[in-house]
Formats: C-alpha cells, structure tokens, sequence
C-alpha cells in the first residue's frame, strides 16, 4: 500500500526535504522503487538520533562511500535471482555428503533423503539463518597489529593459495616442493600488501601427506606473523590446525576462542554438492567461532549453466545452504559467501579466468552477497601459463572485477598462474606491485577538493608561460604527491636499452632473489 507507505516514510524522515508529493513522483519515476534524496547526517548540529558529529568525524566516513560498486542487476534482477536460488534450494535441493550434516538439517526441519543425502530447505529458514551471520568481523592473528577487518568496504588481500606446480625464470615448471613452500611463505610476511597467509602457496608433495599439515602450519606461523588459513580436508589436520594455531598465540583456550583468530575455506563440489571432509572441517570451525569461507566453484558450461545468471543463481544457492546449515550450529558464526564462477573455452573445455564474463558474474555475486548481508570473497585469476602480457591482463581484470564489486577478501593476489596449476616467484611479485596500486587507487586524498587540491592559487602563480616543477604548492606536496612504483621502468627506450633491456619478470627475478636473501622472520617468544 504506497499510502500508507508514504505516510511512515514522511513522519519518520522530516530532516530529508520530502513531501507526498516527491514521494509519488519517486515512486513512478524509478519503476516503483522510492528513491529519497537529501541530507543524512549534518556537522555541528543535533541530528535525528540526538547526537552531534564533529565534521572530521563525519568526512572520514562519507570517505567510505564515494566509489560506487558497479551494479549490473537492479531491484528486479536481484529479487530474480534470489528466487530462482531459493527454487534451487527448496524443489532440486542440494547434496551434503556428510551424516552429521544429514542429522543437524533433519533435527533442523529439513527434508533429508538419507539414499541420496539430498537435502531441500524452506527458503524462509535459509534466509533466517543466513541472516544471523555477521556483516562484518575482525580476525586478530599472534600478532594483534596483523589483524584484518572482513567485510563492509575493506578488502583484503592473499597469497596464491594449493597450486601443485611452482616456477621461476630459473628452474622452471616443476613439482611443489617444501623449499618452494617456504620461499613463498617469506615472500607474503614480506609485502604489507598481503594481509591473509592463505593455503598453501604451492603444495609440498616432498612432504608425506599424513604429515604435511604439520610442517606446513608450522612454517606458517613462524614465518608470518599474519592471519593464517587451514584446510578442511579432515577431523585429525582440523583439529591438529586449531591446537597449533593457538599455542602460536600463547593464548589461553578461553581467550583464543573469544575472537575469531584464523579461518578455513571450503569449496563447494558443484553442480549442488557438498562434500564429507569439507563440511567436517566448517562445522568444527563454526562451533567455536572461527570464520569460514563457502565458495562454490562453478565454471559456466562445466560445473554451471552456460549463462551467467543461470552460474550466478547455482552458486548462491550452494553457498547459502552450506552458511545455513553453519549458523544453524553456531549462530553469529562469521562466514564469507565465495564467487569463483566464471567461464570455460567452450572449444577445449579448459577454465577461463579473467574473462568480461568473470568480471560481469563477480558484479552480480557482490550486489547478492550485499542483499543478503554477507561478506564476499573472489579471486585474482588467470589462466596465462608465465608471467606474460596475457598473466597481467586477466588479472587486471579480475582485480577490477574485485574492485568494482565490493569484494572482502581477494584469494590468490598474488603468484597465480595456469588457472591454480602454477605459483610463480615471478608473478608474485608483479602482482605485489599491482596490488599496492590498487591499495594506492583507493586513497580518498586523490580525489580530494579542498582549497590547497584545487590549487586556484598555484594556477595564479604560474600562469600561462611558467610551470610548476618549482612552485610553492609542488614543493610542498612532490615527496608523496604521487605512488611511486617499485617495478616500473619508466625511462626511455635508449637508456632501458643500455642498461640491458630487461623485461618485467626478469627484473621480478631479481627482486624475489633480494627479498629472500634479506628476509627476517618475525619474533616470536622462545617458549611458543
């Protein structure tokens, strides 16, 4: 009733310059959506909640909001594809390949096929649950001056995570070995632009597999001293990861378990399926809290619909049934919605990444996951085989995907090659270069308007027939005016020429030999 609507509305919003009148023509104007323009908040002055907001205070915060996302879907797509998820989820269902899991949804009233382990769900609990997850959390690592806020208009960055291979210009392609494992560990404690130890940076199959997570978590967390990842491939390594990640925090159980202090990721078996293993480890997760990240894996034309709609409503649905069941256990559990859909060469069948049909489908999976409240995760991807043109473009595109759809947490920032087969030493390093522009790209001083940006004065100065290379107003701001690259060479062709003309990864080379050759781990207590 846009009546009774319009009455709520004027009586509850008298600070915005509103009447009946604006309100209906909003209505028509905007396809029946309402769209109130005015003023939220005002400095100095007694605002509707009673409180008075110093003006700093309140521009640090309108800072937050001035990069729009880019939002391909409106109000009607959006309800669109939350219905078709919620068909996915209550008439086709979705499989959890795991007994416990059966009997918590069948105690929590949903309909559980024990033969097939399909399990469909109310869409109206579904959401109840989901709900009940955080907007946004704090994961605070050994090192309290580490931790990392997850969600609202923070994005963190991590580490290639679980690829098999390794390379560099020097040896090559070769199997994951420890060596490699650690190299990569000290590469992400070294950039500050690395914020999350994710998995594995390459697999260390040098390392028996029953022991593999021991060595590797004990690297971990001595050779960073940031927010660390464990994998959920198992009830012993889960609980093995949870004793040594809190004994590296020298915490006590009670206090270790009062925060969120690292995280796992699981990874949906799709089309609609979660597997044994993986659901084990989320839900030791979630009985104490700590944060999970549910990311279907839906390749379009593969594992989900050719479109990107159809990919988009499949993966929704499959993370929402597995954050469902997560907060039913533990509600306020902090979880992550994950978007790792994209497409394949429908020629060959191989993964395609960084494509403008990743970028569009990451864009949809942001406006969701913000409709539904939850934080997101996606990916820094590529399917290029070396650190080369093709590596660096479908990773720009996937961090301005990233960008542009309010993303949390980016998994594999940096070292990503061969879509997951690869970590490259090389690559890592380029991306680490990207990645602080990016960080550089988000600076709210770049776009500022004060007096001193506008620069009236200095423009006065200088005039039509000076420059500025020497004005007042450059001397003042020239030190940090502009991000300053590590990795680019920006002299002319002559001078590059007669210096060598190194290309990019051999100067990347270079660089990752310096870093681990200077590289100090961070301290830790002697007892620990």
């Amino acid at each position: 009733d846009k009546s009774s609507n319009t009455d709520y509305i004027s009586a509850n919003y008298l600070p915005f310059d509103i009447n009946k009148t604006k309100i209906n023509e909003s209505i028509k104007e905007n396809d029946g959506r309402l769209v109130v323009k005015g003023v939220l908040q005002r400095a100095e002055a007694e605002n509707q909640n009673g409180r008075i907001y110093p003006r700093n205070i309140l521009m640090r915060e309108a800072e937050k909001y001035t990069d729009n996302f880019i939002e391909p879907l409106d109000a009607d797509g959006i309800q669109a594809i939350d219905n078709a998820a919620m068909q996915v989820i209550e008439e086709i269902g979705i499989q959890f390949l795991n007994e416990e899991a059966k009997s918590i949804l069948a105690e929590a009233g949903c309909k559980v096929d024990q033969n097939s382990s399909n399990v469909i769900m109310d869409r109206h609990w579904v959401k109840e649950m989901v709900f009940k997850a955080p907007t946004e959390f704090e994961i605070v690592p050994r090192n309290p001056e580490r931790s990392v806020k997850i969600g609202g208009r923070n994005m963190a960055f991590v580490n290639v995570s679980s690829p098999p291979n390794v390379m560099d210009l020097d040896r090559g392609r070769r199997v994951g070995n420890f060596e490699s494992f650690k190299d990569l560990m000290k590469l992400t404690q070294y950039f500050n632009c690395i914020h999350l130890a994710g998995g594995y940076p390459v697999e260390p199959v040098d390392i028996h597999a029953s022991i593999r997570h021991l060595d590797c978590l004990y690297e971990k967390l001595t050779l960073t001293d940031k927010v660390c990842h464990a994998y959920s491939l198992g009830s012993q390594r889960v609980e093995d990861a949870i004793e040594m990640a809190k004994i590296a925090s020298g915490l006590s159980e009670e206090e270790f378990f009062s925060k969120p202090r690292f995280y796992t990721n699981i990874n949906s078996s799709s089309p609609l399926k979660h597997d044994q293993p993986m659901l084990d480890g989320a839900m030791r997760f979630a009985r104490r809290g700590q944060p999970v990240i549910v990311t279907p894996f839906t390749l379009a034309g593969a594992m989900a619909p050719v479109t990107m709609a159809g990919a988009v409503v499949q993966s929704v649905a499959e993370g929402l049934a597995a954050i469902a069941l997560l907060q039913y256990i533990n509600p306020g559990t902090p979880c992550v919605f994950g978007t790792f859909t994209s497409n394949v060469d429908m020629k060959s069948g191989a993964p395609a990444f960084g494509t403008p049909e990743y970028i569009r489908a990451t864009q949809m999976s942001g406006q969701m996951a913000r409709y539904y409240g939850l934080p997101i995760r996606a990916s820094n991807a590529c399917a290029a085989n070396a650190p080369d043109g093709q590596a660096m473009w479908e990773s720009l595109n996937s961090m301005w995907a990233a960008s542009t759809s309010g993303i949390n947490v980016v998994y594999h920032s940096a070292g990503w090659l061969e879509g997951g087969l690869i970590a490259s030493y090389e690559k890592f390093i380029m991306d680490c270069e990207v990645l602080q522009q990016f960080q550089k790209y988000f600076d709210p001083k770049i776009s500022d308007v004060g007096i001193g940006s506008l620069a009236v004065e200095a423009i006065r100065d200088v005039g039509p027939n000076g420059h500025f290379f020497g004005c007042d107003h450059t001397q003042e701001r020239y030190t940090d005016a502009f991000y300053s690259p590590f990795m680019s060479d920006w002299r002319n062709y002559e001078a590059w020429e007669q210096d060598g003309s190194e290309w990019t990864h051999q100067r990347a080379n270079k660089i990752w030999k310096k870093i681990l050759e200077e590289f100090d781990p961070p301290p830790i207590e002697q007892s620990i």
